[in-house]
């Protein structure tokens, strides 16, 4: 294969050595040494080695589909360093056994013709429950009877995007079994954000994941969220496409690297797996309710599309699928998402999907599909990139979750009719505010750049990278990196300020990262330079005994306390008995959280003490370290 070529005349022959693949290394063998504390005693990697940490998640040892598409990349990262392509094959197992549903026939019951019913996302969770409303138009699913004709079955192949791996919540939602209580042995799937963009994670109910009402009230969790006449017995879960989106991408460099080595056989059917998950990924690319695309509003004007008019073809925030958990009741249901964030794109995996032979779906129109994606994400990053490189937040084809009448200064310049959103989805904090996001999605641009030689994604990529240049800090051998920005105006004049500086060093990673590949294909060496002045201060500077960290000052800990919305005269019980009520805090359905070893910390800043600091390892961090490690000291053998 021509792509296969071009990494081939890149990365030396057999085993790699020199200072970064050894540093690579060096943090691989500390995250996978049982002494750390990476991954639990069933094999799968936590969101932080540490207990107390409260951020998407909202406990350490849970877990994220994030963390599990790192892992996988992590290991495909290994085999190129070191030959062998085995444990890339075990962590995408263990991601299958551990993300994937495995409900039998969950699906089955799914009308392709009625998706799901509409159900108006709200501003704040206090307007919770939303009511159904049946009369609002919804369009056709275009892909479910053509993933059924290739896969032979109407399950999903997509990573639920939360797992509570150790069971403290005790809903025991364990693959196929539904709320097996606290007694379950393995990771239990749960859910929490269904509230609208204001409901920070502070402000979750957590709820599990299969609903058949032995907990929470008396229709389970259910009507805290939905307003309907009856309730019954049912299962939802949800992806978070981006890591379903980095997993295949790290399926693309492992067939790269693989057949670079003469092993690509070894990893065939993990890649034939990673094809299935791209095809069912395609559900990111459609509208919520599979509307058509381009001005829609109000909801109840805005057309049920049929075909793919409901396409928008980018990576949105989420789909989701759920249904009736019991044989009595017949009906299941799959929604999309309108709403896309630039941070969310991976046009190397649209390009792997549509031009990867050892990564074509089986779906009939999977390549067509993949191929305007491409397309359409990087006229994405085209429309949101500012005229000083970063990138503004993303578009949205239905305005406030609900096909609202947009603000009129958004009509002015749309995105193929879609409305410009500074913060896509969530506000608190704005989903944009965190530059992590920045290189996080610049980084896959750059490794598709680096691919194929785009153009178009040099220019996008050598104005971000100037940017970048511009804002990091570098003294001696520490640096500051920016934490926090702010923006200001729409396309095209949107405008950005950095509004606080930090060291993140995962995002310092992923930034060294996406310079390394940007400047290893367009030959700029002061891309390079910055890289290479990252990765050294991150080793020199913030290297531990289990990995890298720094100091974190957490006054966000105040929300411990924090009033949970729960309507008035609605009461309902954890597994181990935490109440649910209008009187409920973020602690109060959390009480385990006292027993945490690090809650005296907390405890005394809710006293009135000083903000409590903290040194954590998350996983995903701790990846994107060794894999920027890796990728530097292939790119240029040093």
């Amino acid at each position: 294969m021509k792509v296969l070529a071009i990494f081939a005349m890149a990365l030396v022959a057999g085993v790699n050595a020199g200072t970064y693949t050894d540093r690579f290394l060096e943090q691989y063998k500390k995250i996978k040494s049982s002494s750390s504390g990476y991954f639990s005693s069933d094999g799968v990697p936590y969101h932080s080695v540490e207990t107390l940490i409260v951020e998407a998640p909202d406990q350490g040892h849970e877990t994220t589909s994030e963390a599990y598409s790192y892992y996988v990349w992590l290991e495909a990262m290994y085999g190129a360093i070191e030959g062998d392509f085995s444990s890339f094959n075990s962590a995408w197992e263990s991601m299958e056994k551990y993300t994937i549903p495995t409900l039998q026939n969950a699906n089955s019951e799914y009308d392709a013709s009625k998706p799901a019913t509409y159900i108006a996302e709200m501003d704040d969770p206090s307007e919770y429950p939303s009511a159904i409303d049946s009369s609002i138009p919804v369009g056709q699913d275009p892909l479910a009877d053509e993933l059924k004709s290739a896969y032979g079955t109407s399950d999903f192949y997509s990573m639920h995007w939360l797992l509570d791996v150790d069971n403290v919540y005790g809903f025991g939602n364990v693959q196929g079994q539904c709320e097996a209580g606290s007694s379950a042995s393995g990771p239990s799937l749960y859910n929490n954000y269904q509230r609208g963009p204001q409901e920070s994670v502070w402000r979750t109910i957590p709820q599990p994941t299969c609903d058949q009402f032995k907990y929470g009230g008396t229709n389970g969790f259910l009507d805290l969220f939905v307003q309907d006449s009856d309730y019954s017995h049912q299962y939802k879960y949800t992806a978070a496409p981006d890591a379903d989106a980095r997993a295949v991408q790290a399926a693309y460099w492992a067939n790269v690297w693989a057949t670079e080595k003469g092993s690509q056989g070894s990893i065939s059917q993990t890649l034939t797996k990673a094809a299935k998950m791209g095809d069912y990924l395609r559900y990111s690319l459609f509208d919520k309710y599979f509307k058509k695309i381009g001005n829609c509003y109000p909801a109840s004007g805005c057309a049920a599309a049929s075909g793919k008019d409901s396409a928008h073809y980018l990576i949105s925030w989420y789909f989701a699928w759920g249904g009736s958990y019991n044989a009595q009741y017949e009906w299941s249901w799959r929604i999309g998402d309108g709403a896309s964030h630039f941070g969310y794109q991976n046009p190397l995996a649209a390009y792997a999907l549509a031009n990867d032979a050892s990564l074509k779906p089986k779906g009939s129109t999977a390549v067509d599909d993949w191929t305007k994606s491409l397309q359409r994400q990087l006229e994405l990053y085209e429309y949101l990139q500012t005229d000083t490189g970063p990138f503004a937040g993303g578009v949205t084809n239905s305005w406030k979750g609900r096909y609202a009448e947009p603000d009129s200064d958004l009509l002015n310049d749309t995105f193929y009719g879609m409305f410009y959103d500074w913060e896509p989805v969530y506000h608190d904090p704005p989903s944009n505010r965190w530059y992590g996001m920045q290189p996080w999605s610049a980084d896959r641009l750059a490794q598709y750049y680096y691919a194929t030689g785009d153009s178009k994604a040099q220019s996008i990529l050598k104005k971000w990278a100037d940017w970048v240049d511009g804002v990091i800090q570098f003294s001696g051998d520490d640096f500051q990196i920016p934490s926090n920005l702010g923006w200001s105006g729409d396309p095209p004049n949107v405008q950005v300020t950095v509004t606080s500086y930090a060291r993140d060093l995962g995002a310092a990673a992923a930034t060294a990262r996406t310079l390394a590949y940007y400047a290893a294909k367009s030959g700029d060496s002061t891309a390079k330079s910055t890289a290479k002045k990252l990765l050294d201060a991150i080793y020199t500077t913030y290297k531990d005994d289990i990995g890298f960290s720094v100091e974190e000052e957490r006054d966000d800990y105040n929300r411990f306390n924090e009033k949970v919305y729960v309507p008035s005269g609605w009461t309902g019980t954890y597994p181990n008995g935490d109440v649910i009520d209008s009187s409920a805090t973020f602690l109060g359905i959390r009480s385990w959280y006292k027993n945490d070893p690090n809650w005296s910390k907390v405890e005394t800043y809710l006293n009135g003490g000083a903000v409590p600091t903290f040194k954590y390892h998350r996983f995903w961090a701790q990846a994107d370290i060794a894999l920027a490690f890796g990728a530097y000291g292939l790119l240029f053998s040093e």
